[in-house]
């Protein structure tokens, strides 16, 4: 699938299904936890630094699965790469179920910047 940043970008400041700042570890080794602004727009999942207003990147969550790793976090891979895992930390138990029963809804819903559909995560910069 081909991604237009403009239209990324367009699509990352409309309204959130959820929005929350969540502890974040990409699938690198090695990674920190970072604190991101996190926002699920269709089906999309974009990642801010707390303090910028473009996003460091984006995942299509057409096809991933989301895992429950522990009572608060939870991690979001592809079918493609299972392996490839990012990992995010929650406040509460509550609000890591919210997010994945949101995030589970979003898998299959039909995004407004192209149709074709891609399982791997897309990230635009760090």
């Amino acid at each position: 699938m081909r991604y237009n940043e403009k239209e990324l970008q367009a699509l990352s400041r409309q309204p959130a299904e959820m929005a929350a700042e969540l502890g974040m570890r990409g699938p690198k080794k090695g990674s920190v936890v970072k604190r991101r602004l996190v926002k699920l727009v269709v089906n999309f999942l974009f990642y801010f630094r707390t303090d910028e207003a473009e996003p460091v990147g984006a995942l299509l969550l057409e096809h991933c699965r989301v895992t429950q790793e522990e009572p608060s976090g939870f991690s979001i891979s592809f079918l493609e790469d299972p392996e490839r895992k990012y990992h995010f930390e929650c406040c509460s138990e509550e609000q890591c179920q919210e997010w994945m029963a949101a995030l589970r809804r979003a898998r299959w819903v039909t995004s407004s910047c192209g149709g074709a559909s891609s399982s791997t995560g897309m990230r635009s910069r760090r």
